[in-house]
């Protein structure tokens, strides 16, 4: 059977989503067949909108819809302590449970070898510079603690332990903790419940 070419159009597109395989891509494809044309339309004007609608904070790296991010712009934040995660799910995640009142940098990945991703390819080299200058942009830092959130996995604990490596490098005298008890080796961020995620946090310890 031949399959039209914009069914197999947008089956190859889900595809090519991570965590999407050929039999998922196959049914969500047929599912929006069903679909009134009306939300056919209004899904198609999200997907196209999404990037022309949105901005990644010069200072944090987070998505948002404004440059500075809603957080960095928060004058009752404390800038004095700064959470590095590795994606912007994560800093969703730990906002849903109120308790954090610091900043955040969003690295936007990990170190993965395998992958050929390094640290420049993430945005380690710009939280080292905004270590350094403060997060208030003068030269002296205000910073006193970085808490290294990246996942509990192997790429996550190497990207810890290089940046704090490299913070030791540049012979700052802050304080490195890392997430603590409550999240099982393995896991994510962004798929642990707010009382965990609380919990890693209150638990985090020198690093």
């Amino acid at each position: 059977m031949r399959i039209p070419k914009a069914i197999r159009n947008l089956i190859e597109a889900f595809e090519r989503l991570p965590g999407i395989g050929p039999k998922t891509a196959q049914r969500l494809t047929f599912y929006l067949l069903h679909v009134p044309q009306g939300e056919l339309d209004m899904f198609a004007s999200a997907v196209q909108n999404l990037k022309k609608e949105t901005v990644t904070c010069s200072t944090c790296f987070l998505v948002g819809e404004n440059d500075p991010c809603e957080i960095c712009s928060d004058s009752q934040r404390d800038t004095s302590i700064i959470c590095v995660v590795e994606q912007p799910l994560d800093v969703l995640a730990l906002e849903k449970g109120g308790k954090y009142k610091g900043l955040y940098h969003v690295l936007h990945g990990k170190i993965d070898p395998l992958n050929n991703i390094g640290p420049d390819e993430i945005f380690i080299k710009q939280l080292l510079n905004r270590v350094v200058k403060g997060t208030d942009g003068t030269e002296e830092t205000n910073v006193k603690e970085i808490i290294l959130a990246t996942n509990p996995t192997m790429e996550g604990e190497a990207t810890a332990m290089y940046i704090a490596k490299q913070i030791r490098v540049e012979s700052l005298e802050l304080r490195v903790t890392r997430i603590g008890r409550g999240l099982p080796t393995g896991a994510d961020l962004e798929y642990a419940d707010e009382l965990t995620l609380e919990r890693a946090m209150e638990g985090r310890r020198e690093y």
